[in-house]
């Protein structure tokens, strides 16, 4: 009897986390295709600028805009992220290295890889889009 008592508090006291777990909401089973990039030209020049779809991530969305000056990638902005201190953090170098690479082939920044995936999947769309 004198081990009854802790083990059923313990016991209880282990079962209170599960009771309150809440699972996160699934993303629905039919997903809607992403619309198209947007593509459009300044005038009197040979810059475009080209907004790739929004991606949705179990962080939130993400959405690209590159600004190309020819086939030369020389701006990119993010249009929607995640609202988290690792996705901003991480913005930053994914613009700077995409600027070196000339394309979205970089890589995954440490603790944001979600947003990482998210960045280039947009990124590359909007480049593909460019040559439409």
């Amino acid at each position: 009897m004198k081990r009854a008592l802790p083990v059923l508090i313990l016991t209880v006291a282990g079962l209170v986390p599960v009771w309150r777990y809440a699972p996160a909401d699934e993303a629905p089973a039919t997903a809607t295709p992403a619309p198209a990039p947007t593509v459009s030209t300044v005038p009197g020049g040979t810059t475009r600028v080209v907004a790739g779809p929004s991606v949705d991530t179990e962080k939130g969305a993400v959405q690209v805009e590159v600004t190309l000056d020819g086939d030369r990638i020389t701006g990119v902005r993010m249009l929607r992220q995640p609202d988290h201190p690792q996705t901003t953090a991480a913005v930053p170098t994914l613009i700077e290295e995409t600027l070196e690479a000339q394309s979205a082939d970089v890589d995954t920044v440490s603790g944001a890889t979600v947003t990482s995936d998210g960045y280039r999947e947009s990124l590359q769309a909007a480049l593909d889009a460019q040559g439409s």
